[in-house]
């Protein structure tokens, strides 16, 4: 049996989508997944209030925090972790895994359905590959702390929309039509407005509503029954939305609580600031120009095609101005993405992450355009990842010679980088190849990184079973270099008692900072049963030997590095400045 040419290349693009899926599963329950610096904060809380064996008031030993996040999110990792009978990071992490891949099936299904007859599985697979190589999503759409779940349920709104402007048109008109949502469309809309601010925040209401209101006047030909419609609708959406957001005001038995530190401090706080609104807006810490390049710092390794998508769009803006040019599914495109960017560049505190929502809608417009983006934003992205993969296959190559991988580990890891550096070549040597190269050589950067660290993030790289057992009910003193951090050590000493006490010395009070090293560790070991301790010398034992035991120990990956302590000229010796040792030791009794 023989396939056609264009077999060849529809088999190819979906084996594209599904590496990148399962790149997605592959390592999810390690601990040096790229995530949120503030994941282990809300694990935490999740964890405690799981303890307590009531959904509401959330808990925490965390100052200031525990009411800082909705209680949805909390409440989908207690039910994930079964109460705390199946508490890992692959089950707290599972959840938002399957929010992303709903969300790029619906973006590939949309991308189909708007592209050319003859090119609509290309388009589709484009689409799906882009929204899943969006650093954005590789980093928010898989780990715990994640913009997964409002990213889903806020786009259905707009998904719905879409469908109505595309249902019985197949041949890519203009026309419009004036098919809008009804009262029941509206409700349902209202109640996934809810659902996705009871994950973040009522604020992402807002933005949600208005794409929505704009998506839908701007698709359907001008009248003032359909503009009032319009504004009923989405208004009686927006109540909804609000009303399941305040179900949290009336179920927890502390609402004053939660006022104070989710409504004012973290929400309203991001509209204040003490240099005035536009001082601080053009010159303050989150100056609003920033902000208009938030969709370009999403894209990660692919800024530079999202850059150019944005300067292509920008290029024909005076379609604008002639409306039957544009297709009412691309204008819900587009109201979709300019809404959410210019709510979003109101507020004092600014952020890429904030539009990671409208995600989807620049992954379907980047597709529907992918072979008339100018080639040299792909050459330079490939310029970008050679180095990269090459650092990462170094990375492997001294992890092998140190002993945390074994041969068949950093060889794959080498393999996977030759295949995204001749990924590269291919895209210099033929230009009609660069744009589809570049999506395999950033594929090969993600796959790379996940399998240099697999060795160090599987089971048997931690703390042996013995050893748990071991430390079950003690008192054990742990690092905490970011806040919250030491609660991935509830992940690998499970039932012990743990204490965090500041690794870098940073915080006045936190356990002795300002003692010396050696000091430190003989004062912690006289009061704790047990100390975990960061070692930056590689070739030198605790300094507490003889005196103490070595109970085990494990590589660790530094992720804070001082001014100077990386330079050009000790770049390459990887073992210098990435890792260190982490022993578990223990006073003898």
């Amino acid at each position: 049996m023989r396939f056609k040419p264009q077999a060849h290349v529809n088999i190819a693009w979906i084996a594209l989508v599904f590496v990148g899926a399962a790149l997605y599963l592959f390592g999810l329950g390690g601990s040096y997944a790229p995530t949120n610096g503030d994941e282990m904060v809300y694990i935490h809380i999740a964890r405690m209030t799981a303890e307590s064996g009531h959904w509401l008031p959330l808990q925490s030993e965390l100052v200031g925090t525990r009411n800082t996040k909705p209680p949805l999110l909390i409440w989908q990792a207690m039910v994930a972790g079964g109460w705390g009978e199946t508490w890992s990071l692959f089950a707290l992490r599972l959840p938002s895994i399957a929010y992303t891949f709903a969300t790029t099936a619906l973006l590939a299904f949309f991308a189909y359905l708007m592209s050319e007859a003859s090119n609509r599985l290309r388009t589709a697979c484009v689409a799906a590959a882009l929204y899943l190589l969006f650093f954005c999503t590789f980093r928010y759409g898989r780990a715990y702390l994640t913009s997964a779940p409002e990213t889903f349920w806020l786009a259905l709104p707009m998904w719905w929309v879409l469908w109505l402007r595309l249902r019985g048109s197949t041949d890519g008109s203009a026309h419009r039509t004036d098919d809008t949502p009804g009262p029941l469309a509206y409700t349902l809309f209202g109640i996934a407005m809810g659902l996705g601010a009871a994950y973040k925040s009522f604020a992402l209401v807002a933005p949600a509503a208005a794409a929505l209101w704009c998506a839908v006047l701007l698709s359907t030909p001008r009248s003032w029954r359909t503009t009032i419609r319009t504004t009923i609708g989405t208004g009686w959406s927006t109540l909804i939305g609000l009303g399941i957001f305040a179900l949290w005001f009336v179920l927890d038995p502390d609402p004053a609580s939660v006022w104070q530190e989710f409504v004012v401090a973290e929400n309203a706080g991001k509209m204040s600031s003490s240099m005035g609104y536009w001082q601080a807006a053009l010159s303050g810490p989150y100056p609003m120009w920033t902000q208009l390049l938030a969709y370009p710092a999403n894209g990660g390794l692919l800024a530079l095609p999202v850059l150019g998508f944005c300067l292509l769009a920008l290029s024909h803006i005076g379609t604008l101005r002639q409306p039957q040019r544009l297709s009412p599914a691309l204008w819900v495109l587009l109201a979709w993405v300019v809404v959410w960017l210019v709510v979003f560049t109101i507020p004092n505190q600014r952020s890429e992450r904030y539009v990671i929502p409208a995600m989807p809608a620049v992954a379907i417009a980047m597709a529907l355009v992918w072979d008339r983006l100018p080639r040299v934003w792909f050459w330079l992205t490939l310029l970008i990842t050679v180095p990269a993969l090459v650092m990462l296959g170094r990375i492997s190559w001294v992890m092998g010679a140190l002993g945390m991988a074994s041969t068949p580990e950093f060889a794959i890891t080498l393999v996977a980088a030759c295949a995204g550096l001749a990924s590269a070549m291919a895209g210099f040597y033929r230009k009609s190849w660069a744009g589809n190269a570049s999506l395999v050589a950033v594929l090969a950067v993600y796959g790379c990184f996940t399998l240099m660290v697999q060795p160090i993030s599987k089971d048997e790289a931690g703390y042996s079973p013995a050893t748990e057992a071991q430390m079950k009910g003690q008192r054990v003193a742990v690092p905490n270099g970011f806040t919250g951090q030491y609660e991935r050590y509830h992940f690998q000493l499970h039932g012990a008692r743990i204490t965090p006490y500041d690794a870098e010395g940073r915080n006045t009070g936190a356990l002795y900072p300002e003692m010396p090293a050696k000091e430190r560790l003989a004062r912690l070991l006289k009061e704790f049963d047990a100390v975990v301790w960061l070692q930056e010398d590689l070739n030198e034992p605790p300094s507490c030997m003889p005196d103490c035991t070595l109970l085990a120990q494990r590589w660790h990956v530094k992720s804070r590095h001082k001014d100077g302590e990386v330079t050009l000229d000790n770049l390459w010796q990887v073992q210098d400045w990435l890792f260190r040792r982490e022993w578990l030791l223990t006073a003898p009794r």
